[in-house]
């Protein structure tokens, strides 16, 4: 839609911000803010039936509203009549009139006189869930009931403005079997023995976040509690078959986690943090608070994958929680900012070599994906109710994207700057341009340039370049081409590495590659006995390097 246009003003160099508004399209209600949702939820084992009773309390910014939407799934044939039947809806215990069908819930309303009045709808319902709330066995053969509601999932089971720009406060209350344990967002209000075999389990969160990081998971857990940090709970709920191990494997490196997150770029938003075995996942999903991991995970070894999943999802507390892309177009913000995160964390604890193995990694993850994804841009217009929102792109070239800004900028430039983006749009939502201004203002330097030439086309330099010793000039000549398809020219720095007698310390030379060919001559003295192109690993892009005779 946006490709031709794009590659014209890139190519044209001196490059700006693309004048096309992308949005993903999902029907935004900008008259309507949720402020908070209640969930009454009541579980069976005799049936996968759930009933549901949601308390939704919503701001109306205008006068006039007649009618609002919720996403909400319908049973249908085509599902096997799996999906919700809605059986009243009630506004202060007047009956409300409704439609529900093309997974759409539509509400009206008495006429609405005053702007800014909050109204507290309530929606009775019942149905086997199609998908989101999976009701099954764990790895073991025990019943259990786990959601999973990423992207735009949580309509399955919750009527919800299903869309990362609306952020709400929650509560779950949670009539299960008295054999089960049940773990939610937020804090635990109460847990009690209601006869007939029934127990209620009230969690509430008071942190807005997007109803895609709503958890509810419910299971014969395990429970250890952990450790404190600055006051709030760091647990362990695994299945009470996976104890020893499970409590093994999550102990390591939380803690550690949430002080360097909490010391880089500002306070951890949530009640608690707790890490879940789940089924419902196949590696690690960041709801906020109560962090689900795939069941096959826990093994008792403690090993790389485990601890960097744990790493990745924490960082999300930050990044994708506490700070919300305003749409899927953004959705770089979450998964490409936990990715890089993640390999800052790996830097500060395990060492730079451990930073360097990971980036090299990410590097041929993205060149690899970028032939198969030869169109796809970081940003554009996508939708989660017409696509996958990410790829390894999203995360891997995310990741790399602000590898190279940090270089760019400088670590301390970047280090404030993160922190001033996280402090404006704490528990908000934000877009890319937020970030850019916030790290402009942080580095005193113009990024439009480099945030256009990395984040909305697709394509990654090419370079080819060569190198001789002049021996009249006692200098290095560096010969540079970008390759690159498309008709795009990109402004990139360009670091060189030399030694000289077998020296292991590299010297680095630096210039801007600005055009499509370039010479660059450097006054070194002796000759050199080894050259490398970009030798600290730092600008994405695939380069062909030889010594020319």
């Amino acid at each position: 839609m946006m490709g031709s246009f794009l590659r014209k003003s890139l190519s044209l160099f001196s490059l700006i911000i693309p004048m096309i508004a992308l949005a993903d399209e999902y029907p935004v209600n900008k008259n309507i803010d949720i402020q908070h949702y209640s969930f009454s939820i009541s579980l069976s084992d005799t049936t996968d039936m759930i009933y549901g009773d949601a308390q939704i309390s919503i701001l109306f910014k205008k006068s006039g509203v007649q009618k609002f939407r919720l996403d909400f799934i319908n049973a249908t044939s085509l599902r096997n009549w799996k999906g919700m039947i809605v059986d009243q809806i009630s506004l202060n215990g007047t009956k409300l009139v409704y439609t529900h069908s093309n997974d759409e819930l539509i509400i009206e309303l008495p006429s609405l006189s005053v702007p800014n009045t909050i109204l507290n709808v309530g929606i009775k319902y019942h149905g086997i869930p199609f998908d989101a709330l999976r009701i099954g066995k764990t790895k073991f053969g025990d019943r259990s009931f786990f959601c999973e509601n990423w992207p735009n999932r949580a309509r399955h089971w919750l009527p919800t403005y299903d869309h990362p720009s609306d952020k709400a406060t929650s509560e779950f209350i949670v009539r299960a079997p008295s054999h089960y344990k049940v773990i939610s967002n937020g804090l635990l209000l109460e847990e009690s023995d209601l006869g007939n075999n029934v127990k209620l389990t009230h969690w509430k969160q008071s942190v807005p976040v997007a109803c895609w990081l709503f958890v509810l998971g419910v299971a014969d857990f395990a429970v250890q509690y952990v450790y404190q940090f600055k006051g709030k709970s760091i647990e362990t709920w695994v299945y009470a078959k996976n104890r020893e191990h499970g409590f093994y494997d999550f102990k390591e490196p939380t803690k550690k986690v949430l002080e360097f997150y909490t010391n880089y770029i500002g306070p951890f938003a949530y009640e608690k943090l707790a890490n879940i075995q789940s089924p419902s996942v196949g590696g690690g999903m960041e709801t906020s608070s109560a962090i689900f991991y795939a069941e096959n995970l826990v093994n008792g070894k403690r090993d790389e994958r485990t601890r960097n999943v744990v790493i990745h999802e924490i960082a999300h507390q930050w990044f994708g929680n506490a700070v919300t892309e305003n749409s899927w177009d953004d959705v770089w913000l979450s998964e490409g900012f936990a990715t890089f995160f993640t390999l800052l964390f790996i830097e500060y604890e395990y060492g730079s070599a451990e930073f360097a193995k990971g980036i090299q990694k990410a590097k041929k993850t993205v060149l690899d994906l970028s032939v198969k994804m030869p169109d796809h841009s970081i940003i554009s217009a996508r939708s989660a109710e017409k696509e996958e929102v990410t790829n390894g792109l999203t995360y891997q070239k995310g990741a790399w994207i602000l590898h190279m800004l940090r270089n760019l900028i400088g670590e301390v430039n970047f280090k404030r700057g993160i922190q001033s983006y996280y402090s404006r749009y704490f528990n908000k939502n934000a877009s890319t341009e937020d970030f850019r201004k916030e790290m402009e203002k942080s580095s005193g330097l113009n990024l439009q340039q480099f945030f256009n030439q990395w984040l909305y086309q697709p394509v990654n330099p090419v370079v080819n370049a060569s190198w001789h010793y002049d021996e009249k000039k006692t200098a290095i000549v560096i010969d540079a081409e970008q390759v690159q398809k498309g008709g795009i020219l990109f402004d990139i720095p360009v670091e060189i590495g030399y030694s000289i007698n077998g020296n292991k310390q590299q010297k680095i030379l630096k210039f801007q590659l600005n055009k499509q060919s370039q010479s660059k001559v450097f006054y070194i003295g002796d000759k050199p006995t080894k050259v490398d192109f970009d030798p600290r690993d730092i600008l994405l892009s695939e380069v062909r390097f030889v010594e020319k005779n």
